[in-house]
């Protein structure tokens, strides 16, 4: 099976063959993440960093959408949008609801975290987890401080 680096750099070839500029721009941009951070990070494209700089990106262009909207701006945050969709398709499915509150609380339970103060512990716990790649971490933040006095 192909790494998700060698599917996105195919798909770059698939939109330039059948002449869609936007999609193979959006990819191309992508490359040249994940490339600038193998070169940054001066370690090799691995499953990992792409993952870690796609996310990035998506984060980037999410931050970007709430200020494009302070600003009235609708054709930009489309723009946007539709890169993260694209983007998305490379992305595992990040862990959410009941599977995210079940290692949140299986988290609490091996740090024995009872305040906010305490809130470190358990981030640093489910950093540990096979899961951790899979966890929004804003989304366990909220949820963690929210069954914390």
């Amino acid at each position: 099976m192909a790494t998700t680096y060698e599917t996105l750099r195919a798909d770059i070839i698939v939109a330039m063959k059948a002449r869609d500029s936007a999609t193979a721009t959006i990819l191309r941009t992508a490359d040249a993440a994940i490339q600038r951070s193998s070169m940054d990070l001066n370690k090799d494209i691995d499953e990992a960093l792409v993952i870690a700089t796609l996310r990035k990106s998506v984060k980037n262009l999410k931050d970007a959408n709430s200020e494009f909207a302070k600003g009235g701006r609708d054709d930009l945050i489309a723009a946007n949008d539709a890169e993260i969709t694209i983007l998305n398709k490379y992305l595992p499915q990040e862990i959410e609801g009941a599977k995210l509150e079940a290692l949140v609380d299986q988290a609490l339970a091996d740090t024995g975290a009872q305040t906010r103060k305490e809130m470190g512990k358990v981030i640093g716990a489910l950093k540990k987890y096979p899961e951790a790649d899979l966890i929004n971490f804003g989304s366990a933040s909220k949820l963690i401080q929210s069954k914390l006095s």
